[in-house]
This record gives C-alpha cells, structure tokens and sequence, in this order.
C-alpha cells in the first residue's frame, strides 16, 4: 500500500494562481513546496464569521468581526512619512473606512470600486468616524464560489508572506484548492482499522480536510482529535520501536557484582545519609547495569538534590567490575567542581580520579592520555576534550554526561565509539525539571530516574518579589548579608542598553553597585557571555575564592558555579525570564547551611503571564511543579532545550491541555509493542510502512545521550 500519492508531491508552483514566485516565497518562509507538506500546515486558531454585522452596528471592539458592503471609492493618500490606501466602503446603514499601510500595490490591483466586499477585522471609532486597519477582505461573488465556511482558520504567517500577497485570506484559498484536486485515496490512511474502530476517529483525508475548512467547531475539534491522536501514537510508537532495537542489537557490559570500592565508600565515606529518593535510584542502576542490555538512563534532579553522589556510586560499580568511568560536562567550571567534589569524596580510598579539558596541556596532558590508556586512571572527569581522538581508554564502562542537552548530537555520540566491544552504559543527569508528560515523550526510548526530595539539612531558598521602590531596601540588605560574610549574585537579563525593552542592563547596574559597595572595602566580579573563557573562568574564580563579594553576571552563571557561602541571589528585570531559567538561577544559592534569598526585582507594569510567573517563584521551590507551570504559560518547546534541538516537531500537539490524548497513545504504542515487538503481523503492516516512510523524522535520543 502506497502512503503517499503523486498528487501530495505535486509542486505549489503548479497550482492555478500560486506560481512560480509565490512558491518560492511558500518554500523560503514555511519550508513547504509540495501539496501535501503546504497541507500539514495547520490552522492555530478559527474565528467564526456566521454572525454579519451592519456597519451602524459596529462598536470599536477588540474582537474582529464581518461586514458587507460595496466599496465605493479607494484612494491612495501620500502622507509626510508613508503612503496609505483608503476605501470607502457603504451598506444600507452608513459607511466604513478600510485603510492599508503596508501591501498597498497588490490591494490597489485586486481592489474594485462599486463592487460588493466582505471586510474583516477590528473596528475603531475615533471621532465619529469608523475604520478597519489592514482587513481581511474578499468579494462576495467570489466567496460564493469557494468550498470555505463561514467558520474560518486562521494561518501562522510572517510579514514577508502578507507583504507578497499571502495572507490569511489567500492561504485559506490554496488550502481549498489543493483540497478541491485531490480525492479522499489521494490521502491514504496509515493508522490500522481496529484503532479508528476502537477510538471512533474520522479518517485522515477527512482530518487533514476538516482541519483547513471546516463547517462548524464540532468538525474541527473531531479533527483536530484525530490528528493529535497520530502524532502522539507514532511519537510514542518509534520511541519505543528504538528501544526495543537498542536492547536487542547493543548488548552491554554485566557488572555482576557489588565490590569492595562501593561498599566501603558506601559504609564509610558518605558525606551525608543518602535519601530515600537516590536509595531508590542507585537500585535502579544496579539493576540495568546487571541485565546485559546497554543502560540508557535519564537521571532528573532538581539543582541540589544529590546527582553527583549517585553518579559516584555508578562510578564505583564500574570500578569493582574492572571498568574505567568518565563524566563529561558542558563547561570547565562545571567539569571542575565535579572533579573537586568527587576526588574530595575519595581521598581516603585508593583510586585514581583526573581531570582533562581544553586547558589542559603538553608534558601534564601527554601523562592523563598514557594513564588513561593503561587503565591507571579509574575516573575521567572533563569537559568535551574528552571525546577527542588522542583520547582512549583501556576499559570503559560507564559515561555520564551532565546537562546533556548542552552537547551537540555529534558530541554525544562519540562517546559511544570510546569503548571496545560493547557501548558504554549511558547515564544522562540534567538539573533541569522536565514534567512527566514531557520528559515520557522526548525521551521514550531512555529510562528515567528521578531524585524528587533534598538531602535533609537544606533550608529552603526564601523567596520575596520587590519592585523598583525597594530599590534601597534591597542595596541595604546586600550590606548586611555581606556584612555577615556571605556573597550575592546579582543577575541582569541583557549586557548592553536596549532601545526596545526598558531593562537595566548589565553594565549601568555595575556602575551602581560600585556606587553602594566601593572599593576597596568591596570587591565586585562581572561576567557575561562576550568576555573571553578565559577571562571569564578567571572572573569566576575570584567569586568562588571568596575574593569578590559581589558577582554581576549574565545568565551565564545558571548552571555551573557552586558556592556554598553565596547566600543571595538578586535577579533584576525577572519579568523578563522563563520559570525555568529563574529556578535555575535561584539554584545558584541555597548550597550552604546558612539561610538563602532570592530576590525578584521588577518594573511596576506586569502582564498577567509575568505576574503568574513569579508568584509561582514566590510560592513554591518544587522544580517539577515549576516545570509543569512553565510548560503551561510558554509551551514544552522551551524546556530543556528541546526547542532548538528539535525534538518537538509536533505539529498541533499541545502537551499541556493534550495529557489525556498523549496517555491513551502512549498505551497504545505499549501494548502494539508488547504483542508485536518488530510490528510483523498483517494488522500492523501499515504502521510498519509509515514509521520507516517517517523515520528521519525521530529522533532516538537513547542512541546518541
């Protein structure tokens, strides 16, 4: 059965009054150039037009809303600054203005006087006199032609496609086109009949139809239902799919045993008694790296939880195995404090721990490579000099990368080639709170462990919001947690004065600070991305030393510096961060015994979404719960990265208010791959086709972590 048609690979250029041009411009700024990709652009909104209005009738309103009428003169007025067209347009009740600004060329053309025109849009009212800016209009005779309804889609779009003509309006109407020429075998169905029987769904072609012009709300949600359905399910389905091939083409190393390392670090080395949580994850790891199956596990933990000490102990399995372990971080400071944190941890025991990243270099680094290679060295710990060539180890059993999303693909996977027979075990640690609904779905094919409560002893970070009025409250408390020898981070969301975005930027709050805290009784730091690593390290340093009292920065310090004695942190323009990125940032403070703070300075006008963020800063420090508020204001496409990675191509997918559908297809996918692991049998020949049809499009994280 073929899942797609010719027709579907129709080029745009060749359909009637799309062209060459217009496709050029569809491919540049959509990334579409064939009928079915232009086709799974989907509608973000619909608007219901059935309700017409007169224009007497016409409130100045903040919804858009339709008019009829004829349109009896147009003009072009050119002002001091810029041109603008107006139209007149009359029904039996009065008249309207309808003014364009940008596109005048193409409405000129297509606009005819003393012709009858449906406008949309917003009304304003303004000294007695009514317009629409920029409507979106159509001819009545032409609409009558069309197979659109009165219940409308409204498309993504850019300004250079409303700039040439595309609009919503003529986006709608190739939409209706490419519908018109093609017959419901031209989209074929490529989920197996027993799961539309079971979940009542409307078939693909009649979706992807409903989706771009449906007749009523009901049509668009039971198609939008469908759509969603297969997206999650075969999601979900390939996740589980890679798996399943993992576990059975990449066999691991078995660590049978339990050693004398571990149990002696574990009955007289810890620093501190284990939670229950890292407990319950340690069993977890012991038990994969036990199985003879490759161990691909995500380790989430929120910033002091205790994923070092556990990574530790993996650490020592490998080594009581007769296995060399490496832990790769994303910068050398980062790298650094895991070597200093661990080799601290091991003092006492016989072990071998060094450390190897970029700055590392001739007769010392010449010695790391030797040690390495004999097995002399039982932990690697570095930053992604670790994956170079010259690197080679004797026996490798166990790579941790921490903050993983920081590599790139190609980074990750060269760990991979590090070991010889089999791949090393893989254990992924990241800080940062993916919810449950996002992390089952961008990470399906790893295991995912979770440390969710803080060693005991922790203070919570106390967190208060405070506007520009405190600003001398807030100087005055700095002086004082100084005073008592703690440091303070004062972050800044920009490095330079923006004409657009009133912010304090980082340079003019340096100069304040000085102003307060001078030399030499006060000593400042300030780091930001454009410095140079070196001086930035070096900057850092001083901070971490104790030198400096003060460390101004950029966002460049959430993830990496550990300082115990900073009790303080100040994030200036907070507004202007995401909850995750301000929970990151306030796990900079709080590692220490002392009491921490951290303090949301803001300008005094807040949006709703701003205010609802750092309330939620305010109330709790439960990074999950965080996460699951930052996935509801802003999305999951800005979580953990995975954005800019790509991991989320999900077309209508929203995985906040789409759980329920994301389950379902995920018990689907469970039970298909339990009963049929390799989707052989006739019934699932189908699903078959379509993943491998589809399988660049997946991306197999358990395979490059």
């Amino acid at each position: 059965m073929k899942l797609i048609s010719k027709k579907l690979n129709t080029p745009l250029a060749y359909l009637k009054g799309v062209g060459a041009q217009k496709a050029d411009m569809l491919q540049k700024e959509l990334g579409v150039s064939t009928f079915g990709q232009y086709l799974l652009q989907f509608p973000f909104r619909y608007e219901d037009r059935s309700t017409q209005y007169a224009i007497k009738d016409a409130q100045s309103e903040k919804v858009s809303i339709r008019l009829k009428g004829v349109i009896i003169s147009k003009e072009i007025i050119k002002g001091q600054r810029n041109r603008r067209m107006v139209c007149i347009m009359k029904d039996p009740s009065g008249f309207v203005e309808l003014i364009w600004f940008k596109g005048i060329a193409i409405m000129d053309r297509i606009i005819q006087v003393n012709t009858a025109y449906y406008a949309y849009g917003k009304v304003k009212n303004f000294k007695g006199k009514k317009s629409i800016v920029h409507p979106e209009l159509e001819s009545v005779a032409e609409a009558k032609s069309k197979l659109q309804s009165d219940f409308a889609p409204v498309y993504p779009s850019t300004e250079k496609l409303t700039n040439r003509g595309l609009d919503n309006r003529v986006r709608r109407n190739i939409a209706s086109m490419i519908l018109g020429e093609l017959h419901p075998n031209d989209i074929p169905e490529v989920l197996p009949s027993y799961l539309i029987k079971k979940y009542k769904l409307i078939s693909r072609f009649q979706a992807i139809k409903c989706m771009h012009l449906p007749n009523n709300e009901q049509e668009m949600q039971a198609a939008g239902r469908r759509i969603k359905f297969e997206e999650l399910f075969f999601f979900q389905l390939q996740a589980m799919l890679n798996k399943v091939e993992r576990q059975v083409k990449f066999k691991g190393f078995v660590f049978e045993k339990v050693g004398e390392h571990f149990n002696q670090f574990f009955k007289h080395h810890l620093p501190f008694e284990l939670t229950n949580a890292q407990k319950r994850v340690i069993k977890e790891i012991r038990a994969d790296l036990g199985k003879g199956n490759q161990m691909n596990r995500l380790l989430q933990g929120d910033v002091g939880s205790g994923k070092t000490i556990v990574s530790l102990l993996a650490c020592l399995l490998a080594i009581d195995n007769g296995f060399q372990s490496c832990i790769m971080a994303p910068t050398e400071i980062l790298a650094q404090q895991h070597y200093a944190s661990i080799g601290e941890s091991l003092k006492e025991m016989d072990l071998k721990v060094a450390f190897l990243s970029g700055s590392v270099k001739g007769k010392k680094r010449a010695t790391i490579l030797e040690e390495l290679a004999n097995g002399e060295i039982d932990i690697l710990i570095g930053t992604h000099a670790l994956i170079e060539d010259p690197v080679q180890f004797k026996n490798l059993g166990l790579a941790i990368t921490d903050e993983q999303h920081r590599f790139g693909v190609k980074q990750r996977s060269k760990l991979w080639r590090k070991s010889k027979v089999h791949p090393p075990h893989i254990l992924v640690m990241t800080a940062t709170p993916i919810p449950r609904t996002l992390a089952m779905t961008v990470y399906g094919d790893l295991d995912v462990s979770v440390i969710d409560e803080l060693p005991p002893g922790r203070k919570a970070v106390q967190t208060v919001h405070k506007t520009e009025a405190k600003r001398t409250e807030i100087l005055r408390f700095m002086k004082a947690e100084i005073d008592k020898g703690r440091q303070i981070y004062v972050v800044y969301p920009l490095i330079d004065e923006s004409e657009t975005l009133d912010l304090q930027d980082l340079n003019n709050g340096y100069e304040r600070i000085l102003d307060y805290f001078p030399r030499p009784h006060y000593q400042i730091s300030m780091v930001h991305g454009r410095m140079k690593p070196a001086d930035k390290d070096w900057e850092m340093q001083r901070f971490v030393k104790g030198e400096t009292n003060i460390m101004v920065a950029t966002t460049v310090i959430e993830v990496g510096v550990n300082v115990p004695n900073a009790s303080v942190m100040i994030i200036e323009n907070s507004e202007r961060f995401g909850l995750s990125q301000l929970h990151q940032l306030r796990g900079r403070v709080g590692r220490g015994a002392e009491q921490s703070y951290c303090i949301l300075a803001t300008g005094y006008k807040l949006s709703k979404e701003a205010k609802e963020r750092i309330a939620t800063m305010v109330r709790t420090t439960d990074g999950f719960e965080i996460a699951e508020a930052d996935m509801r204001l802003r999305g999951p496409g800005n979580i953990d990265g995975t954005q800019q990675s790509g991991v989320l191509d999900l077309a209508l997918v929203n995985l906040t208010k789409d759980q329920a559908i994301l389950n379902v297809a995920r018990q689907e996918a469970q039970h298909i791959i339990e009963l049929d692991p390799s989707l052989t049998t006739e019934k699932n020949a189908t699903l078959k086709e379509y993943i491998l049809r589809l399988g660049p499009r997946f991306k197999s994280w358990g395979k490059i972590s």
